[in-house]
């Protein structure tokens, strides 16, 4: 357990250390937004385009991977979204936004930089593939029900969406990473010392963000839908990822590790944000701090199971 340890422990010190460095007026949470669109606009594109674009085509295009993943993720968000709406008695828009908080995973801020411990290089190709499953399924998913349940046109959203991927830098730089993988571009070194200076910074400043954000956060009087979307997170959401493994081609073992692994981490840092638009961030923001607290245990019995080969492979 104490190798687990040594894998998560580092994780949730560095969002502890956010977190007390707002309570105890370091930083302001505005100021941290700052630092969270480097990491957004500047260093995960670096760090995707060097995954992708230092690796054969053929390693980095993996159906297997994209299928098990968008397949699982949408499993769960099916799931949440009908028990919302049958048990709960939730409305679309808010039955889509807890569905989405079950099924989309913070990747790049978390999950990355866990990968990255557990598979190495290959956690950037995962991250790169995570992102297209989240911004062309996901993403569109919860707008077009959200959109929709709200008496507008759902997929003039979904349009808008995917208008804004040709703006999205971390779309852009996994494209150029693809385009100079199937070309087999050489990478000037310079080039990629720059990139690699860049890219070294994204793990630690992400999570450092992530503390920061929790700081006034309260799951008062939202224990039922806290707990329902916090156990799908981190308790369903890997272990629907892992069932589809099996039934998709064969994928690397490092790569089938992150697909797990990232799945079981809490939802993306903007959850609060995207469910803003209903009227929903203050249960958003809630429910956020709540699986990310929960996930320091879970995320650790999940990779015990993993390393100790618990869980069969395909």
């Amino acid at each position: 357990m104490l190798h687990v340890l040594a894998i998560t422990a580092p994780i949730y010190l560095l969002i502890a250390l956010g977190h007390v460095a707002v309570r105890q007026g370091l930083f302001r949470k505005d100021e941290l937004r700052i630092l969270g669109r480097f990491v957004l606009q500047i260093g995960l594109p670096a760090l995707l385009f060097r995954a992708l674009a230092t690796r054969p085509i053929g390693e980095i295009l993996n159906p297997g991977y994209l299928g098990a993943f968008a397949l699982g993720s949408l499993a769960v968000f099916g799931l949440l979204f009908v028990a919302s709406r049958t048990l709960r008695r939730k409305s679309v828009p808010e039955s889509a936004t807890l569905a989405a908080g079950a099924s989309w995973s913070n990747s790049a801020f978390i999950g990355y930089p866990i990968a990255l411990q557990l598979v190495g290089p290959a956690a950037g190709v995962a991250l790169a593939l995570n992102m297209l499953v989240e911004n062309l399924v996901m993403l569109p998913l919860l707008l077009a029900l959200a959109e929709g349940g709200r008496g507008h046109a759902g997929w003039a959203a979904v349009r808008r969406s995917f208008a804004g991927l040709a703006r999205n830098t971390m779309i852009l730089a996994i494209v150029a990473g693809f385009a100079a993988a199937m070309l087999s571009l050489p990478m000037p070194e310079p080039l990629l010392r720059t990139i690699d200076l860049l890219a070294s910074v994204v793990a630690g400043t992400g999570l450092f963000v992530i503390g920061g954000t929790l700081v006034g956060l309260s799951t008062h009087g939202l224990k039922t839908d806290a707990s329902l979307v916090a156990g799908a997170k981190l308790l369903l959401h890997p272990l629907a990822v892992w069932a589809a493994l099996w039934l998709m081609p064969p994928v690397d073992p490092g790569l089938r590790t992150a697909a797990v692994v990232t799945a079981a981490v809490p939802m993306l840092g903007i959850y609060p944000i995207l469910a803003q638009k209903y009227g929903l961030e203050g249960p958003a923001a809630a429910i956020m701090l709540a699986t990310t607290v929960a996930s320091f245990v879970s995320l650790s019995a999940v990779i015990a199971l993993l390393t100790a080969g618990v869980l069969p492979w395909p």
